[in-house]
């Protein structure tokens, strides 16, 4: 489709914002809705079938999944059914006139909830605002657990105190878990600045918070080499 996006547009300076993949055959509908939703400050990525639409919510690791009734070659129901038994991600189901029986099957599946289509902006942005990165407070990768509000973390339930600059480190690292993030990027979202010169900075500080979190052979945070790091879900 002509809106797809690579995992790498996804993942570049819009990861932080919420990423919305949408599986329908009528390519309008995701132009119409992409545009629209962009300008609410939501990445879109759109596909035409059920198998593409496996295929990305692997790749794109979306934080919320909107799948027509109609879609084809996998199903809706279907589609609900295998990306549940991998990911926690929201499915919203698209359904018009006729639909019933796919919406009750879909819900039944494990559907988050069903949505008029063609879509409403309106209806769909709390959804998609609801499962953003930044707007969870708690968040959990194994074992480790970081409490946005209360500036507190925790590693198999034992508490761990980080300095502020560490917490914020390990909280965008997380909010992007398991996608790379590069030392220009985590300069400009950690540290407010532009210097890439300075990125030996993140390196101590990496190497300050692998320790404390007692990530000895750097399985959780990984270093990309000449790019930056990854933390690892389990």
């Amino acid at each position: 489709m002509a809106h797809q996006q690579t995992a790498s547009e996804v993942h570049g300076d819009t990861r932080t914002a919420p990423v919305l993949l949408v599986a329908d055959p009528d390519e309008s509908i995701v132009q119409e809705l992409a545009t629209a939703l962009e300008r609410e400050g939501v990445t879109v990525a759109g596909v035409g079938d059920g198998a593409q639409a496996l295929l990305q919510a692997g790749a794109l690791r979306p934080d919320v999944v909107l799948v027509s009734a109609t879609l084809p070659v996998i199903s809706a129901v279907e589609f609900v059914r295998a990306v549940r038994l991998t990911r926690a991600v929201p499915v919203l189901l698209g359904v018009g006139e006729g639909h019933a029986e796919q919406a009750v099957q879909a819900l039944a599946a494990g559907a988050a909830a069903c949505v008029a289509r063609p879509y409403r902006v309106l209806e769909l942005l709390p959804f998609v605002q609801a499962a953003s990165p930044e707007s969870r407070t708690l968040l959990r990768v194994g074992e480790v657990e970081l409490d946005v509000r209360a500036y507190q973390v925790r590693v198999s339930g034992r508490a761990v105190h980080l300095p502020l600059r560490e917490f914020e480190l390990l909280h965008y690292l997380m909010r992007n878990a398991d996608r790379t993030v590069t030392r220009e990027q985590i300069m400009r979202h950690v540290w407010n600045a532009t210097d890439a010169t300075s990125t030996n900075t993140i390196a101590v500080h990496v190497k300050r918070l692998r320790a404390r979190l007692g990530d000895e052979d750097d399985q959780l945070i990984q270093t990309v080499r000449g790019v930056g790091y990854r933390l690892v879900t389990p």
